[in-house]
């Protein structure tokens, strides 16, 4: 029997719902088995350079500097039209004001943290974990940072938190490039797995996430009643968050979308945020 694929993924919604199925006997595996563990985006994005995954969830932005070892899965993104991770501050304010000030980031390798820098260059990171979802929300409001970043399900609930909205990064994305998409997370494959295992582990995926969206009720039903999440989300507003990123972008990344990868590394080159352009590989 072979050895089974090492998945490695996010708690957020549209991370788990893509692998319900592949996780849940809801598909033929063909034969394969899959294992996975979960862990917050930063620690994904740090644990695909140490290469002891077969399949991760990683940011966007992360692709630039793993591409050598990575390829880029074509289905599984979390794409935002004109809407993405959102600045939140305790009064209203604007990018500009917070020039100089902290500024909480969910890390430096995410792609939140990449836009940030390419629309308000000039602030003092500071990373924020995703988890608990309620820390983003703490550093604020103790004064540890000016404004945060927000990711994930953090980013539809911060008004009822009593945060007031400072910039949608997903807007500011599109005003700067002419209204392309803004693709945050992806999930990536191991080169070393070669042609013929990436193929089918790639063809696998993307059943999982077709047969996740033709059943798209029952896996929010096994979302919101998962015992493992406990973070307090109803049904409602799992169901909210999926529309955002777990659609038909998900299913297939449109050439509008890949156009957007590639402008967000063209854009980071030129800012010298990333050393070098990289080339965009996907898998089958």
């Amino acid at each position: 029997m072979p050895a089974p694929i090492r998945l490695a993924f996010s708690p957020d919604s549209d991370d788990l719902f893509m692998f319900w199925a592949l996780l849940n006997g809801k598909i033929d595996t063909e034969g394969l088995t899959f294992v996975a563990e979960r862990a917050d985006t930063e620690a994904l994005n740090e644990r695909v350079v140490r290469g002891d995954v077969d399949v991760s969830a990683v940011s966007i932005a992360r692709y630039a500097t793993i591409a050598e070892d990575w390829l880029l899965l074509p289905h599984g993104m979390s794409v935002g039209r004109n809407y993405g991770p959102v600045v939140v501050a305790n009064e209203p304010c604007t990018l500009a004001s917070l020039e100089g000030k902290r500024i909480g980031t969910p890390g430096h390798k995410t792609t939140a943290h990449l836009v940030l820098s390419l629309v308000a260059p000039r602030f003092e990171p500071v990373v924020v974990p995703i988890a608990p979802f309620s820390r983003a929300f703490e550093a604020v409001r103790s004064g540890e940072v000016a404004a945060t970043t927000l990711i994930h399900e953090g980013r539809l609930t911060y008004a009822q938190e009593g945060f007031a909205l400072v910039a949608d990064l997903g807007v500011a994305w599109a005003n700067l490039t002419g209204g392309l998409p803004l693709a945050l997370g992806g999930n990536v494959i191991a080169r070393r797995l070669g042609p013929e295992l990436i193929a089918q582990v790639s063809r696998l995926c993307r059943a999982s996430i077709a047969w996740a969206i033709a059943h798209r009720d029952e896996v929010i039903d096994g979302l919101a009643a998962g015992d493992d999440r406990k973070l307090g989300f109803d049904r409602a507003m799992v169901e909210r968050y999926l529309d955002l990123y777990a659609n038909a972008d998900t299913a297939d990344a449109p050439e509008d979308v890949r156009e957007g990868v590639r402008e967000l590394f063209r854009r980071a080159h030129a800012a010298g945020l990333h050393e070098r352009l990289v080339t965009v590989e996907y898998a089958p």
